[in-house]
């Protein structure tokens, strides 16, 4: 877990090899009560279940989740590591891709401000995860170990629902993306995203859209001509 590994450069084709420079990690954990870094988080639970978050209820939720920080280019996970912690992004974006025995990448997908991130199986199973999982910006989220989050999903009634709301979106999520990787062209993927997540053109490079879309960027590019 958030580790910060050197690496060498790699040739991923259809995404130009980079020198990539893992600063030391810098963490801070903030545990005011009244740190405006969890106030996304308060609002967007709201928003998404429906209920209040009390005062006690967000004692106990600071008291049991953390505040962490990642600089641009920091894992928040590696591949073969056990994922520990779910984290709630309040700052930034992170891609989670896997890279095959050719070197080349794929990304699964990209979270943002008021997403959950974490690799799923490994968290829920405690199994070595096939993934990388890696900050595209400066990056806040609040995060929580597997324990924390069950006593959190005991303890207040929002949590329990806002989890069970995560869990379900994800479902929905790789059933688009296997649908769209087995019956659509790479024409049609495009203009599904565009449709449904328009944001990612502004927010990420054409090289990352390219591997998430699972194209060369020279056929994205010429896709985006037309």
């Amino acid at each position: 877990m958030y580790s910060n590994r050197n690496s060498s450069p790699i040739n991923y084709p259809g995404c130009p090899a980079q020198q990539m420079h893992y600063p030391q990690v810098g963490f801070t954990q903030l545990k005011a009560l009244n740190d405006q870094s969890y106030r996304p988080f308060f609002r967007q639970a709201e928003l998404n279940t429906g209920q209040i978050f009390g005062e006690a209820d967000k004692e106990i939720f600071i008291d049991h989740a953390k505040i962490k920080r990642l600089r641009k280019r920091q894992y928040f996970l590696q591949e073969t590591d056990i994922c520990r912690y779910i984290g709630f992004i309040t700052k930034g974006a992170t891609k989670t891709y896997s890279i095959n025995e050719r070197g080349q990448e794929t990304i699964l997908c990209f979270r943002m401000e008021n997403d959950w991130v974490t690799d799923m199986e490994s968290f829920l199973d405690y199994k070595e995860s096939g993934y990388h999982i890696e900050a595209l910006e400066d990056l806040e989220m609040i995060i929580m170990d597997r324990n924390q989050l069950y006593a959190l999903m005991a303890l207040i009634p929002a949590m329990h629902e806002l989890v069970h709301r995560f869990q379900f979106r994800q479902l929905i999520e790789s059933q688009q993306r296997i649908t769209a990787a087995l019956s659509m062209t790479a024409e049609e993927r495009y203009a599904n995203m565009l449709l449904t997540k328009p944001h990612y053109i502004h927010r990420f490079s054409q090289n990352m859209l390219a591997c998430y879309l699972g194209v060369k960027p020279e056929t994205l590019s010429r896709i985006r001509k037309h």
